[in-house]
């Protein structure tokens, strides 16, 4: 199973032999209802196989599975018909937590609540009476709940609300990558634009609104927004479109915007999720897996759902990654794994050297295949999506104490009457702003658009009648 939403954030950079998803990694959903993928076809950007009309017609919900072989903590290959049969029972449980929207009366708050109530009802039947083997299903559906919260980029599916979690929308089609890397699409769109129309490198620090600012030495137009950057540099506006993720507005709002944001927006940027997920690239000189694998999967057979997690991060921070994908074609990427790992113990990851990740994934592959003398990755890359100043993690969930109408007001232009002589000084796009395809690339593009059609539509407003 691919794991791993990532909204909007593209970051690519060269690793080894080729190229590095630091950021967004898959277009999930490649159909004609992603634009994405529309515009990745219009450029010629995607390879043959990824535009066959089959499949963009596969219903995959969301995430399809890969070729895979699962390693156990004994340093064993567990059984594909063991895995896959929990991997169908989880899948099952998923299905039934999304149809609460709506409901009136709920069996939990959360979704990781519900699914381990589901599953401590279930866990009677589980293994035909064997404890070993009970044992060893309940460890799988952990790595199972593991997966979900990369997916979801939360800690915890117990922060993850119940109520609004089948609002999201899963396109059709099977997931797909970009040859080119990801960022091929933005520098495409880019190179479409006057040169000089996109400044990098100029961080913003403050962004005053429903104001009345002139350009030295011109007092004849004022406008409503001035965009004070750290460099001292400032730019004045009617209207203005914030990207920013929401880690950064819930770190920052209260100082970004003068005067603050309304207490309806300040609400829901709080109430709101917002986690991490980072992955590890590791690189070998040869691979150790076998071609036709995609995927590595990792099973902690100690583990339960029904158990309380350890709360070392130094001691288990490792534990909480739920495998490595298998880069292809190896031509292109060279012989590298991509693990994902999400929640606290992915940002207790960031804080660590590089050297002692290295040597932390050289002993868990170790430990995994049994081969003690296993070599070494040469060389490790990872993402830090928590500690970048302008990120503070990766993207949204809607937690627990919020609900989809939290995206709506964070997508609500300011000011907020609709009478204001001067309308739209403020407009909000991200993926956090999309009420079906949060924590999605799609997401994030559709919402820009959005947004963009609402200084469309006012422009294009008809001018209203003189008084007589």
């Amino acid at each position: 199973m691919a794991a791993g939403r990532v909204g909007g954030r593209v970051c690519t950079r060269p690793f080894a032999l080729g190229l590095a998803e630091m950021g967004a990694h898959w277009i999930h959903g490649p159909s004609p209802g992603n634009p994405v993928f529309r515009l990745a076809t219009s450029y010629g950007l995607l390879g043959p196989e990824a535009t066959k009309e089959e499949n963009q017609q596969v219903e995959v919900g969301g995430h399809p599975p890969l070729p895979s072989l699962t390693y156990g903590s004994s340093g064993k290959v567990l059984s594909p018909t063991a895995v896959s049969e929990v991997h169908h029972l989880f899948d099952t449980l998923l299905d039934s937590a999304r149809a609460f929207q709506g409901a009136e009366e709920l069996p939990a708050p959360s979704v990781g609540q519900y699914l381990r109530g589901e599953i401590a009802q279930r866990v009677s039947t589980f293994g035909g009476g064997r404890e070993d083997a009970q044992r060893l299903q309940l460890a799988i559906l952990g790595t199972c709940l593991k997966l979900e919260c990369c997916i979801s980029g939360t800690h915890s599916m117990d922060l993850v609300a119940l109520e609004p979690f089948g609002e999201y929308v899963s396109l059709p089609g099977l997931d797909c990558t970009f040859p080119g890397g990801y960022s091929s699409l933005p520098d495409r769109m880019l190179s479409a634009l006057p040169e000089g129309t996109v400044l990098l490198n100029k961080a913003v620090r403050t962004i005053r609104w429903r104001g009345s600012f002139c350009e030295e030495g011109d007092k004849t137009r004022d406008f409503p927004v001035r965009v004070e950057c750290e460099d001292g540099d400032a730019f004045l506006a009617d209207h203005v479109i914030i990207t920013v993720p929401l880690g950064f507005l819930k770190e920052r709002h209260q100082d970004f915007f003068q005067p603050p944001l309304p207490q309806r927006k300040a609400e829901a940027i709080r109430r709101l999720g917002f986690g991490t997920n980072n992955k590890i690239f590791l690189e070998f000189e040869k691979p150790f897996w076998d071609p036709q694998q995609q995927l590595l999967e990792v099973v902690w057979e100690d583990e339960s759902p029904l158990e309380e997690p350890s709360t070392n991060l130094e001691a288990n921070w490792f534990k909480k990654l739920i495998g490595f994908v298998i880069l292809q074609p190896p031509d292109q990427h060279g012989h590298v794994l991509c693990g994902f790992i999400a929640g606290k113990e992915s940002e207790y990851m960031e804080t660590l050297s590089d050297e002692e990740v290295l040597g932390t994934m050289t002993h868990l592959l170790r430990t995994l295949t049994g081969n003690p003398h296993l070599p070494a990755p040469r060389r490790v890359l990872r993402s830090r999506w928590h500690s970048a100043p302008y990120t503070r993690g990766s993207y949204s969930y809607v937690a627990v104490g919020s609900s989809g109408d939290d995206i709506d007001a964070l997508a609500q232009p300011l000011p907020e009457d609709p009478e204001d002589p001067r309308p739209l000084q403020l407009l909000f796009a991200g993926e956090a702003t999309h009420r079906t395809f949060y924590s999605t690339t799609h997401g994030a593009l559709l919402s820009g658009w959005r947004e963009a059609e609402r200084l469309n539509q006012l422009f294009e407003a008809p001018s209203p009648a003189p008084q007589v």
